[in-house]
């Protein structure tokens, strides 16, 4: 059986904030940032909804460390990072279907 974990980075419409999460559902978590579930989240605040980047994973894991491993990075890293998976930060939301 295969398990499939997501780190995942989202951004605002203006590209200006960069949040970093993990999941093993990523369409419905983005569903959930895209709804504002908790509208005191870091994500409501800074309207941090659109997918830029994500890495799958088999093992929670190794998801986990990622996504610590990259919290822990400088802006500049991480828009290295993004760029190298997605060059134009196209918004990726809706492409999530297909995963």
């Amino acid at each position: 059986m295969q398990h499939n974990y997501f780190v995942y980075i989202l951004t605002n419409v203006n590209k200006t904030v960069l949040y970093t999460g993990v999941t093993n559902d990523l369409k419905r978590r983005i569903d959930e940032h895209e709804n504002a579930l908790d509208p005191k989240s870091f994500t409501s605040k800074y309207k941090c909804y659109n997918l830029i980047y994500f890495e799958r994973f088999q093992s929670v894991e190794q998801a986990i460390e990622q996504e610590k491993r990259i919290k822990g990075w400088s802006r500049k890293k991480k828009e290295a990072l993004v760029s190298d998976f997605n060059s134009s930060w196209t918004f990726m939301n809706k492409e999530i279907n297909d995963i």
